[in-house]
């Protein structure tokens, strides 16, 4: 029998590494090839991975929590090796097999490396009070010089009570000020690096015996800080124009049973909506951009964000690859492709990365406009609104009469240490003028 090093496989050009959220089989178990072992998560999307080989799990290298490594191994599995069968016999007559057939170097080297590996994670995850800790918890601990005694006081938030990464980050931060003792043996040395600004103290929540406390779900917490961080990164300033969409109300109706017969899935919407925020940014491609501290990114491709919102109430961005080189057909394709898998929790690593814009749809849970936060690095999204009946002033050649029309808003936030207020409104103009001037003959 040959051992199979399990590897986290690469998972886009962004993705240096992901949190073991889940084992789905255990130590013993037989595995297929193809057949998921585990369950990963990067910043926003949840993924399995599937072992390459047929036999059975010996060995788990991390427990659930741990952040692991693009490449690193995470499983050895036991399997048959073809070339311990193929190995010459001499030419003599055959003999009773010996009781243990010596292994292939090659497979001699993997085993010792296995073992080697295997007993490294056993020696760092050892507690004086027998906590796990992940090699990743126990390095933190060693770079800030933080003792065995010291890190058995941290609470742990993690499985079991588990000391997680944001245990220690967390910990870090409030090292200073904390009242928590300190072991007189091993004083601690003096912080290179100034201490971190005072902040102002939250004040504290009041729970009584009829509250419910819910645990914040690992997406939620990176949603919350991503939200924060952009926020005290970009200076947002919001545009808001009402659009005249009845054309294209009235086009889609004309249409929509052909096009769901011909393409076996529906127009909605969206696809239209995007493919004129794709043209504006051709027109306006400085809204196409990224800072870098003082220097401004002009992004070549239009690669469009779609935010979806999720079944457990937590929100994705797919991202749709240059979408200006797509019709209207291949638009709603994309789109619904994205937001179907979005909602099933199939989407890959690559498939929330490398957008340039982004574009929210509110209206679909009855707002009629919003103020939507700045999807870092990106420096402008779009909010689009319910779509309403309302009385409207028409203009005519013959005069000005009131008519009933289909008409929605669109709120534009953006950067304003990069894109001052003329830029951010003459964009979100064009894409309502595109829309205004909808084609009702237009094919598809």
């Amino acid at each position: 029998m040959a051992k199979f090093e399990l590897k986290l496989p690469k998972m886009g050009e962004s993705v240096a590494e992901a949190t073991l959220t889940n084992w789905l089989k255990q130590v013993g178990d037989t595995i297929e090839a193809d057949e998921a072992v585990l369950e990963i998560a990067t910043d926003k999307v949840d993924s399995e991975v599937p072992s390459e080989v047929d036999g059975v799990l010996v060995e788990q290298l991390f427990q659930a929590d741990d952040v692991i490594q693009v490449g690193q191994t995470v499983a050895i599995i036991e399997t048959e090796a073809d070339v311990e069968v193929e190995i010459p016999a001499p030419a003599v007559q055959p003999q009773s097999a010996p009781e243990s057939v010596p292994q292939p170097e090659v497979v001699q080297e993997v085993s010792q490396r296995v073992e080697e590996a295997v007993e490294e994670v056993h020696q760092t995850v050892s507690s004086t009070e027998g906590r796990f800790y992940s090699p990743l918890v126990r390095n933190i601990a060693s770079t800030e010089g933080i003792n065995q005694e010291e890190l058995d006081r941290i609470p742990g938030t993690g499985k079991d009570n588990r000391v997680t990464k944001q245990d220690m980050l967390n910990y870090l931060e409030n090292r200073g000020s904390s009242a928590a003792p300190v072991v007189q043996e091993t004083p601690q040395p003096t912080p290179v690096a100034a201490p971190a600004p005072t902040k102002a103290e939250t004040p504290a929540v009041s729970v009584n015996g009829e509250d419910e406390i819910i645990e914040m779900s690992r997406m939620g917490k990176l949603i919350a800080h991503h939200m924060v961080d952009s926020i005290s990164t970009s200076a947002h300033v919001q545009s808001f124009v009402e659009c005249d969409v009845t054309n294209i109300w009235n086009w889609r109706n004309k249409i929509k049973n052909a096009y769901q017969q011909r393409e076996g899935e529906k127009l909605t919407f969206t696809p239209i909506f995007l493919e004129a925020v794709a043209r504006a940014l051709k027109e306006y491609p400085m809204m196409n951009i990224s800072v870098d501290g003082d220097r401004i990114i002009k992004k070549k491709q239009i690669n469009l964000g779609m935010a979806a919102a999720l079944p457990d109430g937590n929100l994705i961005v797919p991202v749709i690859k240059n979408a200006d080189q797509l019709n209207l057909v291949g638009m709603s394709k994309a789109v619904n492709d994205l937001a179907n898998r979005a909602r099933n929790n199939q989407l890959k690593p690559d498939e929330i990365q490398g957008g340039t814009y982004t574009v929210t749809n509110v209206g679909t849970f009855g707002s009629v406009m919003g103020t939507p936060i700045i999807n870092q690095p990106q420096v402008g999204i779009l909010a689009l609104g319910a779509i309403r009946k309302v009385p409207a002033v028409i203009e005519t050649p013959d005069g000005d009469f009131i008519g009933i029309r289909y008409k929605m808003f669109l709120s534009h936030s953006y950067d304003h240490r990069v894109v001052n207020g003329a830029l951010g409104g003459q964009f979100v103009k064009a894409v309502a003028d595109y829309l205004e001037a909808w084609d009702m003959d237009r094919e598809i």
